[in-house]
């Protein structure tokens, strides 16, 4: 099976992209995992310090792993936002395909030569792990927030982008295009929806000659999408739409059996709306829609 850099170089090569879902528990796992085999393509899960903590490191890493090998399937497991040089070198020891080394909040001289500190830290114990870093304002927290205006970040500008991958050597860059974390309440509702600077998407990509993520997916314009990975992304985050199809999901089994107390009778309402929507946002990415 190819290595995961090799998955998302071939999708460059095809113009589309990889769908990345966080995970936290094996109700997203399998409505993540029976939608991408559904649709014969590959995925990245992904869990963030706080999943990590509540799933536990190893327990994911075992779980993916188990699905990799029992179906012979390309689905990856990457380290989410890991701030700290120990959480990333837990997350390689333990089997991690991947790991976005995340000091965006600091001034880039700084974020660059810890990163850069970080690629060879964690290629010295794997070589083939992929390692992303990640520049620029995105926000922070995959959740709901109120219908105020959003704060009016920077986009990160190709120099920036061309001097952070030449300084750190990482695999993957993840800038700020525009996109943000988490979704405002009427995006939840369909009524808003995000929109990315794709001109400076090309820009980065242009200037930097790797792989591009695009973080806090959730929420943004289908077209802008399709757009931004013919522009130059390879990897899309979706998170906060899992969240809400979790809790809804969750919510219509609990109604449809008010009195059952049973998990395996309860969840399948929220594995199946999992489903629904990685299943059409793995559609978007792989040009099918």
């Amino acid at each position: 099976m190819k290595n995961l850099i090799d998955v998302v170089q071939d999708a460059g090569r095809n113009c589309v992209a990889i769908g990345h879902f966080n995970v936290a528990d094996l109700v997203l796992l399998k409505g993540i995992f029976e939608a991408a085999r559904e649709l014969n393509v590959p995925v990245i899960v992904g869990a963030s310090e706080g999943e990590r903590e509540f799933a536990g490191t190893q327990q994911l890493a075992a779980l993916v792993r188990s699905l990799r090998e029992e179906f012979d399937y390309p689905i990856f497991l990457n380290a989410d936002h890991t701030h700290s040089l120990a959480g990333g070198l837990e997350a390689v020891n333990t089997g991690f395909d991947s790991v976005v080394f995340d000091l965006s909040t600091l001034p880039l001289e700084e974020n660059a030569q810890s990163t850069k500190e970080a690629v060879e830290a964690f290629k010295s114990m794997n070589p083939t792990v992929v390692v992303e870093g990640e520049i620029g304002d995105i926000g922070s927290g995959s959740e709901i927030h109120a219908d105020s205006p959003g704060p009016d970040r920077a986009l990160t500008t190709p120099a920036e982008a061309r001097q952070f991958v030449t300084e750190t050597k990482v695999d993957v860059l993840a800038p700020a295009v525009g996109n943000s974390h988490g979704m405002r309440k009427s995006m939840v509702t369909g009524k808003e929806r995000k929109r990315l600077a794709i001109e400076r998407i090309r820009e980065i990509k242009s200037a930097t000659c790797i792989p591009l993520t695009l973080h806090g997916g959730s929420g943004t314009a289908d077209d802008d999408l399709r757009r931004a990975i013919l522009a130059g992304v390879n990897i899309i985050h979706i998170n906060t739409e899992l969240r809400v199809a979790w809790k809804h999901g969750l919510e219509a089994g609990l109604a449809r059996r008010e009195d059952e107390v049973v998990p395996y009778k309860i969840l399948p309402s929220a594995v199946a709306a999992i489903h629904d929507v990685v299943r059409a946002r793995l559609r978007l990415f792989g040009g099918q829609n």
